[in-house]
């Protein structure tokens, strides 16, 4: 594609300034995520107490993601992502106070920890599915390939910019500057064309049932087996393919030897990776199940390939691709899990996928690194990669069975065809050579049995059918008449009224004269 096309979702007015407000508001959000970290870490020393900060934010997103589908497919989106926004601030500017004057110490940076994951966990559904009436549905998939390259580059910088002005002044100004942060995406709000904003073909309105939301909507998503597929699919390789901080801390720390050091190396590469797949996955023109099951099984074959890798370098250069497929792999996810299901469920359904990715996270980061305390770094790299290169096929057999065995039909028709093609070509060479009285019959059933042509082949012609065929007497001929017999040998009766696949004509191996079956 065009490198015009990589950006296409920017040629919509409202999603330009959406993506702007939204790339300032991640460079402050991951500025507050380095500021709270470092806090609690000088506080405590203690990095289980850093990642208990973690959990509390991430905890509420399990309990409170269904009812915020449930509000994003039942009240207007602005005013609860205005009143979200406001929140936000106001817990950043709260993080501020206690940063400066030390007031509630720990429990009160726990307690806005919890707060600000609840806000995210209700304001996320309903952000994912106001932000998917920006575009049109053609450029969805590159709108939220888009929203991945901003997430990736507004991180990176978020984390450089936040660990030069933690060192200088400490965090509190992390914590205002990210509190200042959302009124960028307030204005935005503001600044949006409701006129030209593109709904789905269901009214929000009509996503009410009587019974509630909430049912109707795992109702709906029990109805949808290929949802159900991809999203079982994102659950392994979130859980066991996509908790690489806890994989390269492990890798560093022990057989890589690579220590602190080697660690912000590899976290580094590993946000590089990230960058570049959202580029692949937005100069993607459609971002299909295929997408899929190939990014899912080259992460997990990698993912082997870093278990196996000698020095820090090997490794990193086997991280980058890694990352870049996780990146592809979250985006096709999100792309069909809004592009696949009706516009009335959409909030559930990201609601959804929002609990998906919390729970993976919750399970599979204890898990590896218990693997990796007690069977290896390396061994939890290789076992993982096998377990999710497993799943990903399987995966992959069950999409293909949901979509009509597209995929079988496809190969079927790829290896058919060119390998009949210097089969056909050999028999009929074969067919002017001179050959003895009495042996024309056997020759040129052998010749049928092992290359029927192209065809009988696509049509599924048995070759023990069509070793049947007449023959031809063997008798030297010249190459004209040797090629019709041999063409007529392979004659099936429907082969005069099939029509060639690549143009209008009738095919080339026509029943030809002298054939029985004229």
């Amino acid at each position: 594609m065009a490198l015009g096309a990589t950006f296409a979702a920017l040629r919509h007015r409202n999603y330009r300034i959406w993506a702007a407000a939204g790339f300032v508001s991640v460079i402050g959000t991951w500025m507050q995520v380095l500021g709270v970290n470092w806090f609690v870490l000088a506080e405590t020393g203690s990095a289980t107490s850093m990642g208990f900060t973690v959990l509390l934010q991430a905890l509420p997103t399990l309990v409170l993601s269904v009812w915020g589908g449930a509000l994003a497919d039942r009240v207007p989106a602005k005013p609860l992502l205005i009143g979200a926004q406001a929140a936000h601030a106001l817990l950043a500017a709260g993080l501020a106070v206690v940063a400066v004057t030390g007031a509630g110490g720990l429990p009160a940076i726990y307690a806005i920890s919890l707060a600000t994951g609840a806000v995210s966990a209700i304001e996320g559904p309903v952000m994912g599915r106001w932000a998917s009436t920006l575009v049109d549905r053609d450029s969805l998939g590159n709108a939220l390939a888009l929203g991945s390259l901003t997430n990736s580059a507004g991180r990176i910088l978020g984390m450089s910019l936040g660990a030069v002005v933690v060192a200088a002044v400490g965090p509190a100004l992390l914590f205002a500057a990210n509190a200042a942060s959302f009124v960028a995406v307030v204005v935005a709000l503001f600044a949006v064309r409701e006129g030209e904003r593109h709904a789905g073909a269901t009214a929000p309105a009509d996503a009410a049932p009587a019974d509630g939301g909430i049912r109707a909507g795992f109702r709906y998503l029990l109805g949808q087996p290929v949802v159900l597929v991809a999203l079982a699919l994102s659950f392994v390789l979130g859980s066991l393919g996509r908790n690489y901080q806890v994989t390269m801390a492990a890798m560093s720390d022990g057989p890589l030897h690579g220590g602190a050091s080697g660690y912000g190396f590899l976290s580094t590469v590993f946000a590089v990776g990230t960058v570049l797949g959202a580029l692949f996955a937005a100069r993607r023109a459609e971002l299909g199940y295929a997408v899929l099951v190939g990014a899912g099984l080259l992460a997990s074959g990698l993912q082997i390939v870093a278990g196996l890798a000698p020095g820090t370098l090997s490794f990193a250069a086997v991280i980058l691709p890694v990352a870049a497929a996780a990146v592809v792999i979250d985006t096709t996810v999100g792309a069909r899990a809004q592009l696949d299901t009706d516009y009335a469920m959409r909030g559930r359904v990201l609601a959804a996928l929002a609990v998906t990715g919390s729970v993976s996270a919750a399970v599979g980061a204890p898990l590896l690194g218990w693997l990796a305390e007690h069977a290896g770094p390396r061994q939890t790299l290789v076992l993982a990669g096998a377990v999710t290169a497993v799943a990903t096929a399987a995966a992959g057999v069950a999409l293909d069975r949901l979509h009509e065995r597209r995929l079988a039909h496809r190969l079927t028709r790829v290896l058919a065809v060119p390998a009949a093609r210097p089969v056909r070509r050999a028999a009929a060479t074969a067919a002017r050579v001179v050959r003895p009285a009495g042996a024309g019959l056997a020759a040129a059933t052998a010749a049928t049995a092992v290359a029927p042509s192209r065809s009988a082949v696509l049509a599924g012609a048995s070759p023990v059918a069509l070793a049947g065929a007449r023959p031809g007497a063997g008798r030297l001929r010249s190459g004209r008449a040797a090629r019709a017999a041999q063409d007529c040998a392979g004659c099936a009766p429907h082969r005069g009224r099939r029509r060639s696949r690549w143009a209008g004509l009738r095919s080339p191996f026509a029943h030809r004269d002298g054939c029985p079956a004229a």
